[in-house]
């Protein structure tokens, strides 16, 4: 059974930074995709970022040269670096993984997630 624990969200002030982590178990494929999707209270969830096997890296437009996404595979663990917070930063963010061997952000909104963990970014 895939299970996937996010930590690390919170409350910060714009211009802040926050490590999300991501503990994975239960799934063994041999092509994957793992990231980040955010959803907004009354909005549709959304990937922000994706890493594959080979560490390739995708990330929608609104947080590029903010968020890294970055994954240690010996401890199972998925990561996810946010910098210069905003205020429209905030959402519940979900880890997601999928088999697949075609890595993107929308393809994690159809894999598993995890329960979320909340950021709020005050102005």
């Amino acid at each position: 059974q895939v299970q996937l624990v996010e930590s690390g969200g919170g409350s910060v002030q714009s211009g802040g930074s926050l490590r999300l982590s991501c503990r994975a178990s239960g799934f063994k494929y041999n092509k994957f995709c793992m990231g980040w999707i955010r959803q907004v209270p009354g909005q549709e969830r959304e990937g922000v970022a994706s890493i594959d096997n080979d560490g390739n890296t995708r990330y929608v437009d609104y947080v590029k040269g903010r968020f890294t996404i970055s994954q240690d595979n010996a401890k199972s663990e998925l990561y996810l670096q946010m910098n210069s917070l905003k205020p429209d930063d905030t959402a519940m963010y979900y880890c997601a993984v999928v088999a697949t061997d075609s890595c993107s952000r929308s393809a994690l909104l159809f894999g598993y997630s995890g329960q979320g963990t909340q950021v709020t970014v005050s102005s």
